[in-house]
């Protein structure tokens, strides 16, 4: 049967992640592809500046999360080399953002799954289908040698051994998911992110860190702990619980009934963007990102796309390992994340070249955010020459 060509955004957005990912056909790649000369009137677009990169950015451009996860993968996951390739792809339903953002932990180690989702349960998306074509995921072992691991009710790729994560509702599989990811790595974490069930923007940031950590995101109600949410913290056996967000939305009767489960902590701010920024600075010991200075991978979304979070989640755990940050609006730049840009510029005082460096990833085309901000976040994010009172400590 012949299938219906792609549409022209999800070939972009294929298209920007196989050309900046410069990928070989040994491992799984397609080869890079092949641009437009400069005597081409079209040359300039599809070159993708700034349009897809500027000097410190790169833009993953999709005009959805099914897009923006697709690129993300293939960015991630290039080929070339056995480091290059996914063993396994977490096929993700999209229609409950709480169990993608929590799906987000399958890409942690041994796993290494990224995140492609799937809006119903009876055709793949054609951008998560060509993605699997793509990445040709080999099976990973941790997971009876799947090759696909279907959370909730997605479909089955033709032709791909499949394990699947089920839950009767999102709490439920949230819990489901945990065990998963537990299960391969042959021990529960000691450490657990708690985080709004009810507002998606609050809880975005915790799927960058479920990534790169390993520990599990699992959620709560203004109202209380779920039953499956309690039961996944008893089986981690009384962890260091971090609770992500402010008092108004988990109120201190829901941390009074977790401080059974374990010790408890807050951490996070009182809009969806500052809880971004305390989030990316806070640490804890081994827990949390910590970034306080210069020489980081950061991640940029907006607040209203909460499945960009899943969507971009393996940026945070490959490259430059960045925590996303958020904004909530298109063409504005949000103060509190402008100064944490500014808090961590980099700087040198003799020669950029033994500098270090910011680098980061826009995630959704210009309609999620405008290419003035991207040229203003790249401004922040470069290395500026610091003299006297403005030279930072040795």
């Amino acid at each position: 049967m012949r299938r219906a060509p792609l549409p022209r955004t999800v070939l972009a957005v294929l298209a920007a992640a196989l050309t900046l990912s410069a990928c070989g056909k040994d491992g799984g790649g397609d080869g890079p592809t092949q641009g437009a000369g400069g005597r081409s009137e079209a040359a300039a677009e599809d070159l993708g500046f700034p349009g897809f990169a500027t000097k410190n950015t790169t833009r993953v451009g999709g005009a959805d999360a099914i897009a923006d996860a697709a690129a993300v993968a293939r960015a991630t996951f290039p080929g070339g080399s056995s480091k290059g390739t996914a063993k396994a792809v977490a096929l993700v339903d999209a229609r409950d953002w709480r169990v993608a953002i929590a799906a987000s932990v399958l890409m942690s180690p041994p796993l290494r799954a990224p995140v492609l989702l799937a809006d119903e349960p009876g055709e793949l998306p054609a951008a998560t289908r060509t993605a699997i074509e793509q990445l040709r995921p080999a099976g990973e072992p941790k997971a009876g040698n799947a090759q696909v691991i279907r959370v909730g009710d997605v479909p089955r790729p033709e032709g791909r051994r499949t394990t699947d994560v089920r839950g009767a509702n999102a709490f439920a599989l949230t819990r489901a998911i945990d065990a998963f990811a537990s299960a391969a790595r042959g021990r529960t974490s000691d450490r657990v992110v708690i985080a709004s069930g009810d507002d998606p923007a609050f809880a975005m940031p915790a799927a960058g860190w479920a990534a790169k950590s390993g520990d599990p995101v699992l959620f709560v109600t203004k109202d209380g702990v779920p039953a499956d949410t309690a039961a996944a913290l008893k089986s981690h056996q009384q962890p260091k619980i971090y609770v992500l967000g402010p008092s108004k939305l988990i109120p201190p009767k829901v941390t009074a009934q977790l401080r059974r489960l374990g010790s408890v902590k807050r951490v996070g701010g009182q809009d969806p963007v500052t809880n971004a920024v305390e989030f990316a600075r806070y640490s804890d010991g081994a827990f949390g990102w910590g970034v306080q200075d210069a020489g980081h991978g950061l991640v940029f979304a907006r607040t209203d796309r909460p499945l960009d979070a899943a969507a971009a989640a393996p940026l945070s755990a490959s490259g430059t390992y960045g925590p996303l940050l958020l904004l909530d609006d298109r063409d504005d730049l949000p103060k509190p994340l402008e100064q944490q840009l500014l808090d961590i510029q980099p700087g040198y005082t003799r020669d950029p070249v033994r500098g270090v460096y910011n680098r980061g990833w826009l995630i959704g085309d210009d309609r999620a955010i405008s290419t003035a901000v991207q040229a203003q976040i790249d401004a922040l994010l470069e290395i500026v020459p610091v003299t006297g009172s403005d030279q930072p400590p040795a």
